[in-house]
């Protein structure tokens, strides 16, 4: 076979070294230090961890432009192959299989304390001294809505904003489908109305989320402080709040990239991963809506 004949591979390009990986993990650290000390400072005037928190997010945000700044100027030079393509799209699936495992812990914890540890406490499998010698009064059910020092709470439904929310959620997925549909086959205005419309519902969802906490603090008495039940409603919402807004991020970004003539039918890696992320967090909220407000 002559030279000419053969196919030669594609270019891989290795960028250089670069600052981001190190400030992102500086920020995260400020993060959950902060977040660690806002919690148990909740009840004093201290506001170091709130300091800190402020902080980590503000490293967070200038990593993410910064970082996703340099990707998009790479990527209109054409330094990027079909090889590249291929390890962008490998490593978003292991990055959505690593958040995957990272909510399955957070699912398994709740099904280890509802199944298992609070029927354990009120008797259950032979453990009748066990009740007697740690919570003689405790009764076995879930949500608890008594901790230990004898305070009660009200459980948070799922009518009104949290069946609300996740309507916003499943609708907000299915323009986003239409949003991907239109970049293949470059219809560029249906395309930006539907991308314009997620990014929009992802904002209400956020909003609404933040008034169901402030119902909960101030009208259910649902607090962190509202023994396991409280702990687990808000880390499992809360945590997935986060992904809502990060996966919002990603598609403000998309849209803007959009609006500036970025894209085409054969070209669109960001607006895939920013769909592949978007819709795994709907997944996630369709599970927690289930298992934490329904069931």
């Amino acid at each position: 076979m002559s030279v000419e004949n053969k196919k030669l591979p594609q270019s891989y390009y290795v960028p250089a070294q670069s600052p981001w990986p190190i400030v992102g993990a500086i920020a995260l650290f400020f993060i959950a230090v902060g977040s660690g000390l806002t919690i148990m400072q909740l009840n004093n005037s201290n506001v170091s961890g709130v300091f800190l928190l402020v902080i980590g997010l503000a490293i967070l945000f200038v990593m993410l432009f910064s970082w996703f700044k340099d990707v998009i100027t790479e990527s209109n030079n054409g330094l990027y192959s079909t090889q590249m393509d291929v390890s962008f799209k490998q490593a978003m699936l292991w990055f959505i299989f690593s958040e995957v495992m990272f909510f399955l812990v957070f699912f398994g914890a709740l099904f280890y304390t509802r199944n298992l540890s609070v029927p354990w406490l009120g008797g259950a499998s032979n453990n009748v001294m066990t009740q007697q010698i740690l919570w003689p009064d405790f009764q076995s059910f879930w949500p608890l809505l008594k901790t230990p020092a004898g305070d009660t709470t009200q459980a948070m439904g799922w009518q009104g904003l949290p069946l609300i929310n996740t309507l916003i959620l499943i609708t907000s997925s299915v323009t986003l489908h239409i949003a991907e549909n239109a970049m293949k086959v470059n219809n560029r205005r249906k395309l930006q109305t539907f991308i314009g419309l997620t990014v929009v519902l992802g904002g209400c969802f956020l909003t609404l989320q933040v008034q169901e906490y402030i119902h909960a603090y101030t009208e259910l008495g649902l607090t962190l402080q509202s023994g396991v039940y409280g702990n687990t409603f808000y880390l499992l919402t809360g945590f997935h709040g986060l992904h809502v807004t990060l996966g919002l991020i990603l598609l403000v970004i998309v849209y803007a990239r959009i609006l500036r003539g970025h894209f085409n039918d054969q070209q669109h890696f960001a607006l895939q991963a920013g769909s592949w992320y978007w819709h795994f967090v709907d997944v996630v909220w369709l599970c927690l809506f289930f298992l934490v407000y329904v069931f």
